[in-house]
């Protein structure tokens, strides 16, 4: 037997706290009756919400990789590069939560589920990606004003939200991104005529690269997966009350 909030919580619907208040609203049933708080179910009792089977999905996968510089994100080869897939090989069929363009590195997450990767890329949830630049010369501190109140790029003809960002040597700082437009960082730091040498991602949402090697994977361990799901179901309230 299993409790139903963990069931629904390893169905990917939600984590184990929305899945009480689901049970709570009366929007979950078990044989056709209103599931109650902390009841067990059995394999094979069929579990609705809203009405809708929920079904438990393949074991969830969810990695932590570093990718090296060099490796793209794609599926498929291109070229000469060589793949994230082919790069990891990684028995079962898995792919990338958010890409990282080819000269960049650090923490990517991969998992076979792809409600998950929709649920952590949508950008209207103000998902925290956290990287660590290095441009080609020294910045003064009003770069790091200009950057943090927002910055137009002409080439893609959008302003990009204000953001967190705080020095970390004379040509380095860390920055804390809510959206994920193509190659923005390069662009951003472009519009004030630098040029970006090296570029790690370091954190997604709550899950943290840490010392993990270079090409290295590991395990997102239950604690994080916990904590994942609870910031997911926090950023879809968001949403919905706007």
């Amino acid at each position: 037997m299993i409790r139903l909030n963990k069931y629904l919580s390893e169905a990917g619907v939600c984590s184990r706290r929305e899945a009480d208040r689901l049970i709570g609203a009366g929007r979950v049933s078990v044989d056709g009756r209103a599931a109650q708080l902390g009841m067990q179910i059995e394999e094979g009792q069929i579990v609705l919400l809203d009405g809708k089977p929920v079904e438990k999905k393949d074991r969830l996968i969810l990695l932590a990789v570093n990718k090296p510089r060099g490796v793209v994100c794609s599926e498929k080869s291109q070229g000469g590069d060589v793949n994230i897939i082919d790069f990891l090989n990684y028995p079962q069929r898995i792919t990338y939560a958010g890409r990282l363009d080819k000269d960049s590195e650090g923490l990517l997450l991969m998992t076979n589920q792809g409600d998950l990767i929709q649920h952590m890329m949508r950008g209207a949830n103000f998902h925290e990606k956290e990287y660590e630049v290095t441009l080609d010369r020294d910045f003064n501190d009003r770069f790091l004003k200009d950057m943090a109140a927002g910055v137009s790029l002409r080439e893609l003809g959008v302003t990009t939200r204000p953001c967190q960002i705080e020095r970390i040597g004379k040509r380095s700082f860390r920055i804390v991104l809510t959206q994920g437009l193509n190659r923005q960082i390069r662009r951003m730091c472009g519009e004030f005529g630098y040029h970006v040498q090296e570029l790690k991602r370091v954190r997604v949402l709550n899950i943290r690269l840490g010392h993990l090697k270079t090409g290295a994977w590991r395990n997102v361990t239950e604690r994080e997966r916990l904590e994942l799901m609870a910031l997911l179901d926090e950023g879809q309230e968001d949403v919905q009350d706007e």
